[in-house]
Parts: structure tokens; sequence; C-alpha cells
């Protein structure tokens, strides 16, 4: 597991911040036992695994607030937490912001759609008002107790208004204050050169890379280069699992065993391994009734 360094003092240093996604206790550890010293709890992933559904504004702030509290209990590199809209007007996204932040989130990501929002690489997408997602950004930062709580501002403005007002919108955002900019969804080399020129010199910016989305997939290597801070791979994970779970249950229905599947996967001792099983179990037992039998 890695040592924990604050989001803040990370962005502040001259390498991109890589953060893979993750939706639940287990992939978050799985992230920092690889190494990473930030995961991104998605919005989209966590409706996946915890309903069923896809990214269209179906899961509620409480919801999202419990998959961080779960994940922070014993996860001890910095969350970035998907607030989608911040599930509604200004005094919502208070709300949120103070719910997350004791939850364990040390960013926050709130972006200009409309609710119910969906999935930045999917078309239909409408947004507020730049002046009301102003609002929402005071808002945000008046509400988090630290200044270590990042607030970052996200515009979807590419795919709905075009490029031009996405900029317009994200300069408004970095007045209002966001510790982080995103520009959901540039769609060429070209735009991602011309947004991170413009910004890159004042405040941390966020590119999202979306496995089969609109914005062309890059390395962190190159996305440094052009000026990024900060890195989302948001999805990732969960579309690795999916495609390794729809192998390992065909052949399962096709042999009735997992013999087959043997090579690919951990046996009961190396899941325990990875759990830390026996380093949980004897730090219980120092609490054990024996221990204090008079």
């Amino acid at each position: 597991m890695t040592n924990y360094v604050p989001l803040k003092e990370l962005l502040s240093r001259d390498d991109i911040v890589v953060a893979p996604g993750c939706y639940d206790a287990f992939s978050s550890m799985l992230v920092a036992k690889a190494g990473f010293s930030v995961a991104y709890i998605s919005g989209a992933s966590v409706s996946f695994t915890r309903i069923g559904r896809p990214d269209i504004g179906l899961v509620s702030m409480h919801e999202v607030a419990e998959t961080v509290s779960s994940i922070s209990e014993y996860n001890d590199i910095p969350l970035v937490v998907d607030g989608d809209t911040g599930f509604g007007n200004a005094l919502n996204v208070q709300r949120t912001v103070r719910l997350f932040e004791r939850a364990g989130a040390n960013g926050i990501q709130l972006e200009d759609q409309t609710m119910p929002k969906r999935c930045g690489h999917l078309n239909g997408k409408t947004l507020v008002s730049a002046s009301e997602m102003v609002g929402k950004i005071k808002a945000a930062v008046d509400a988090r107790r630290s200044e270590q709580t990042l607030i970052i501002g996200r515009t979807d403005a590419i795919a709905v208004e075009g490029f031009e007002s996405a900029l317009e919108r994200a300069e408004r955002y970095v007045e209002a204050g966001v510790d982080v900019l995103f520009i959901e969804a540039p769609q060429n080399d070209e735009q991602m050169k011309t947004l991170t020129a413009q910004f890159r010199d004042r405040v941390p910016l966020l590119a999202n890379m979306v496995e089969g989305g609109k914005t062309p997939m890059k390395g962190a290597a190159e996305l440094q280069e052009l000026g990024y801070s900060l890195v989302i791979f948001p999805g990732g994970l969960i579309r690795a699992y999916s495609y390794m779970a729809s192998e390992y249950l065909s052949s399962l229905h096709e042999t009735g065993s997992t013999n087959a599947y043997r090579n690919r996967m951990l046996d009961f001792d190396q899941l325990q391994d990875v759990l830390g099983t026996e380093s949980v179990l004897a730090a219980g037992g120092r609490y054990d009734a024996e221990n204090f039998d008079l």
C-alpha cells in the first residue's frame, strides 16, 4: 500500500497524477496495492456495479457517499469522487460536498449538466447556464471544511454548445474558484492542445481517458507533455473486469468446471494473501476473551 500524500501536494509536483477508476472497497484496494497514489471513484462504474444500469443519473448522492465511506475506511490514498451535478442546486451541492468530504473524499468533481445527467461521452446532454454553474462552484468552495479538499469543475459544453463555448465556460469556472479544471470530451488533438495552452499555467487540468470514447486515447507521459496534471481512467477497470468475467462464466457454462480458467485466477490462499486475512485475524486476536481472563 502507498504512503498517504494529499492530492493537493501531488498536483503541485512535476509528474502527472494517474488515477484509475474504482467502484468499491475491493477494487480500490487493488488500485492501492498496484502502487497508484490516487484512486478515482467513478460514478459510471458505481452505477454499473451497484444497480446494473448505465450512467444516466440514476445513482443517488447517498449511494455514492456510502461507496466513498466503504472505500475510505481502509484506503490510505486520496480519493477523487465523481459528484455528478451535485445532485441539485447550489444548496444540494453544499450538502453533497459536506457529505462526501466527511465520507473521505479528497477531490470532488462537479459538472454543468442538467439533471438527470448522463455519461460525458454519450450524446443528448443538456447544460445548466454558466451563471448557475458559477454559483454551484462558489457554493462548493464555501461548503468544504478543509482547503485540502479540492473542487474539480467540469464542463460538458464541447458536445452541446461547441468548443469555444466550453473555453468561455471554463474561464468563468476558474474565476469562480475551482482547484482543478476538467473540460470533458475534447474531440481531437487540436482541441486538447488549445485548451491546455490556455489553462495549463493557471490551474491543474484533468484529462479523462475513456476507451472507445470521444477523446483520443493517450498515455500519461503524452498528456503530461500537453500540460495535464491529472489523468483519470474511470472505466478501465470495470471494462477489464467485464471482459474477464464474461470469459470466465462462458468457460464455466461450457465445461461445468473452473479447471480451464485456473491459470487465470487466484486460488483460495492467494486471495487471502491479497486481502491480508492473516494479519487481520492476528490483529483481532489481541482482543480475544482469553487475553483478559482473570
